[in-house]
């Protein structure tokens, strides 16, 4: 392990070398491009997410999640990658890389690093070799390359679509001026899918993981991780065979897809933990993998990964059988796997919770996207939303969700109750899902709009140079400025909760309580807190015991709707 790797290590806190400490912890996103700027070029920055360390420590978090920052054309928000071992030029370098590592891991605050494994961007060095190589070389077998059907090849190799729309197939011009073979991407064009069946492919990003965890990152979030592995033995299945495939009970749950969670997929992982069991503590990993919930497992297992995403709360409507089932189901799921549960209700790629809980509630209003991603507002005109219910929900669904045993993941933002932001031009926007969908995909952008941390200013305390997109009139509301210090705040609430969360964690277990009404939950922890939460209209009696935190006012000892207290 390299000096930078021991130094890290050594100036976090004293429980630094725990191998346990993501079992609980509670993990904070940040989407760099969209935190701190401070250099003034309208993009969030390493620098930036540096000098707000004292602020993520009074925050109470135990760790950052870094969504990509490394060189990127941006066609997909950084998950178009031109170096995986490499910082953005526009947001800084190695050396301001290791500076921001050191600072968390001073304030005691773990560092989790976002991996694509799936595809690289096309202006990768590899890819561009591809482009200049024959047909059938070494260079074009790092990616999925096919010759195209029709008399001359004209037509793509299958009529797949990718999840940000059109076809999953775009088709070269050979180094000679001629039209040639098709690439694979099952997301933007920009984006082509690399060849894991390739052993070099393999064995590069064995030398990724280890160059990280060599700079001191703890951990990693393996990005679109059931997809890598393929089977594109011909002929290849129509999307009218697959739609057909995928009709029954459980669909393709038998890893059957030919790029969809491939029980293949694991002898990748399986490899990589490897790596990950070489340093001390060993690097953790968490897997966005969009599956069936009895297919999850694998990936959390600790011979894999050890973690993966759950995403059923965040697809679950604000209704308390949803909650009890999912909650039940996910523990006794982890306790299967010896993993811990993972719970988070807003990311880069969903409409902010706090906006979705204001919208009309199972009506598909809120439904999802592809594969799971990219929630949609779906046309939801602007009278159907009530701010002032999504947040009060979405504050309760959050202090529930820091009740029941795992990681809790939140996203940049969300500590200050941010809405998403709808009045984003079209000629302002950047995500590719918008463009390639227009009219059905409202795309990304209303949830990666850069903070704003001051309640004036021409980006609200961002940086000095604006934001990249447009920041609204009302998030001077929402600024860090405007609450920090404000009893009832969104974010003193956060930073409340977050601290007695770290006090009163205990095992991770919990015992559901009877109650008298079928909208209220109510179950305790170990070390004798509880938490009850009141999902109906109308307000409750509450259970004997001292109020430790709610997440709205209380009336006397009454438990108003949509509110959640601990008690102990």
């Amino acid at each position: 392990m390299s000096n930078i790797a021991t130094l890290a290590t050594l100036s976090g806190s004293d429980n630094a070398a725990d191998p346990n400490w993501w079992r609980q912890a509670a993990v904070y996103q940040i989407y760099p491009r969209s935190f701190s700027d401070s250099n003034g070029d309208g993009l969030g920055d390493i620098k930036g997410i540096t000098a707000k360390v004292p602020y993520l420590k009074e925050l109470g978090i135990d760790a950052v999640w870094l969504s990509p920052f490394y060189p990127s054309a941006l066609a997909d928000g950084g998950y178009d990658v031109d170096d995986y071992r490499d910082v953005d030029p526009k947001l800084g370098t190695l050396d301001d890389f290791d500076e921001m590592s050191a600072a968390l891991h001073a304030a005691g605050i773990k560092l989790i690093a976002d991996i694509v494994p799936n595809h690289s961007s096309n202006r990768h060095v590899w890819f561009q070799e591809a482009l200049a190589s024959p047909k059938g070389s070494a260079a074009r077998d790092r990616y999925i390359f096919r010759d195209g059907l029709g008399e001359n090849g004209e037509l793509p190799p299958s009529d797949w679509d990718s999840v940000f729309g059109g076809p999953a197939w775009e088709r070269i011009t050979e180094p000679d001026g001629t039209p040639g073979q098709w690439y694979m991407h099952i997301f933007a064009t920009e984006q082509p899918d690399l060849n894991w069946s390739n052993r070099e492919i393999r064995d590069d990003f064995l030398k990724t993981l280890r160059f990280w965890s060599d700079r001191g990152v703890d951990g990693f979030r393996v990005d679109v991780a059931h997809a890598l592995t393929k089977d594109l033995t011909e002929p290849l299945l129509s999307k009218v065979e697959l739609s057909e495939a995928n009709s029954g009970t459980d669909g393709f749950d038998d890893g059957s897809h030919p790029f969809w969670d491939r029980d293949a997929v694991h002898d990748i992982y399986v490899e990589w933990r490897e790596v990950f069991n070489e340093y001390n503590p060993p690097r953790t990993a968490v897997a966005e993998a969009w599956v069936h919930a009895s297919r999850r497992a694998r990936y959390a297992s600790p011979q894999g990964l050890g973690q993966a995403f759950n995403f059923d709360l965040l697809q679950a409507d604000f209704n308390a059988d949803e909650f009890r089932e999912i909650i039940t189901r996910n523990l006794a799921e982890a306790t299967e796997t010896g993993a811990s549960s993972t719970w988070v209700f807003s990311n880069h790629d969903v409409v902010r919770h706090a906006t979705r809980y204001g919208l009309p509630q199972g009506d598909g209003k809120h439904a999802k996207g592809q594969d799971g991603k990219g929630w949609l507002l779906a046309g939801a005109p602007a009278e159907e939303l009530d701010i002032e219910l999504g947040l009060r929900r979405a504050r309760a669904a959050t202090l529930l969700m820091l009740a029941v045993p795992g990681s809790a993941y939140l996203y940049q933002g969300e500590e200050l109750g941010l809405q998403e932001v709808t009045e984003i031009r079209d000629d302002e926007r950047q995500d590719p899902s918008f463009f390639r969908d227009r009219g059905v995909q409202i795309g990304r952008d209303g949830c990666r709009v850069p903070l704003p941390w001051a309640a004036e200013g021409s980006s609200f305390g961002f940086g000095d140079g604006g934001a990249h997109l447009p920041q609204p009139e009302w998030f001077s509301r929402y600024a860090v400025a405007a609450q920090e210090g404000i009893k009832g705040s969104t974010l003193e609430f956060y930073r409340e909760a977050l601290k007695l969360r770290h006090e009163l964690q205990g095992a991770e277990e919990l015992q559901w309580h009877e109650t008298a009404s079928e909208n209220v939950l109510h179950f305790s922890r170990p070390g004798g807190w509880q938490s009850v939460t009141n999902f109906g209209s109308e307000p409750v009696e509450l259970p004997a015991g001292d109020v430790l935190v709610s997440s709205g006012p209380l009336d006397g000892a009454k438990l108003p709707a949509d509110t959640t207290v601990w008690i102990r």
